[in-house]
């Protein structure tokens, strides 16, 4: 082992301790730290521009999967803008339902009050209409006729009667024709003070004086019951066809000759009667009117007269 001068290790001591000295104070350390801040911030500042010149370089470059995205980001733009559109419309069309239901309820509780409106209209004119026509009939006819109004009509099966609301202070008797403008109803079989019964020409009990219009053959035609009757004791070699009509014969006055009384329905010829059995149906219905006459004086009224005035004229 070479050993050194002393001279050089007097030289080795002093740098040592100068060291020493220079650790202890700090001022190594705090150059290393100086310097190693420095290089951090010196590096910064070198990256930061590369990485800035690297990201404007890809911006103005396309990136490979950039379309397919603007491509679904546009679609589903357009979608939510039709969906809102769609939401849009279907709302306001929608409340514009909820208006025109509105508007649609109030016209129909329009349309029933003037449809009431119209049908009361439609039965005041049908009231006068028939009011008129009975007032011309009453100012036409040459007979003594009283009107009267039906208030009841019969519910019991074997009879066919009305009741009307004038009676014996009226003057009203019994056994007195009942008309309508139309057709005979029947005659007066039950008066009272106020009201009075009357037996229509269909009751079973009824029974009147009768003429085939086209032939004047005469015959009875009596009641039936159920709306029908028979024209009895009529020649079997009549001409009579289903549809000829049935008027009053006027014998006894009560009726007016040449009144209508029904219509034929059906002609049976008996091999063992001399007389023609002949159905018939009245040619008013009892249950739709509403009004009768009550024949006080048939003067000696003749409807076949004014027939065939009206034919010649």
């Amino acid at each position: 082992m070479r050993l050194l001068p002393f001279s050089n290790v007097t030289s080795l001591r002093r740098n040592l301790s100068g060291l020493r000295k220079f650790t202890e104070d700090g001022v190594f350390l705090n150059f290393l730290n100086f310097n190693f801040k420095k290089g951090i911030l010196i590096a910064l500042l070198l990256v930061l521009p590369l990485f800035s010149i690297n990201m404007e370089q890809k911006s103005t470059q396309t990136i490979w999967f950039a379309q397919p995205i603007s491509f679904l980001a546009d679609s589903m733009k357009s979608f939510f803008a039709a969906l809102s559109d769609g939401v849009r419309g279907t709302t306001a069309e929608y409340l514009n339902l909820l208006k025109i239901k509105a508007e649609n309820q109030s016209l129909k509780i329009q349309m029933s009050a003037l449809q009431a409106r119209m049908q009361v209209f439609d039965e005041n004119q049908n009231e006068i209409d028939r009011l008129r026509t009975v007032l011309d009939f009453k100012s036409n006819s040459k007979m003594e006729l009283i009107p009267a109004q039906i208030i009841g009509r019969d519910l019991v099966l074997d009879h066919e009667t009305i009741t009307i609301n004038k009676g014996i202070k009226h003057g009203l008797k019994s056994m007195q024709a009942v008309i309508s403008v139309s057709g005979v109803v029947g005659y007066v079989f039950r008066p009272e003070i106020s009201t009075s019964h009357v037996m229509l020409i269909t009751d079973r009990y009824s029974v009147v004086d009768a003429l085939i219009h086209k032939s004047r053959s005469h015959g009875i035609l009596e009641g039936q019951g159920k709306n029908r009757g028979i024209l009895q004791y009529v020649d079997r070699t009549e001409d009579v066809q289903v549809g000829d009509l049935i008027v009053t014969g006027g014998i006894d006055n009560i009726f007016p000759k040449g009144f209508p009384l029904g219509i034929v329905t059906n002609v049976e010829k008996k091999s063992k009667s001399t007389s023609l059995l002949i159905n018939t149906k009245p040619v008013i219905d009892a249950n739709k009117i509403e009004e009768v006459f009550i024949i006080s004086n048939a003067s000696q009224e003749d409807f076949f007269q004014k027939s065939d005035t009206a034919k010649k004229e």
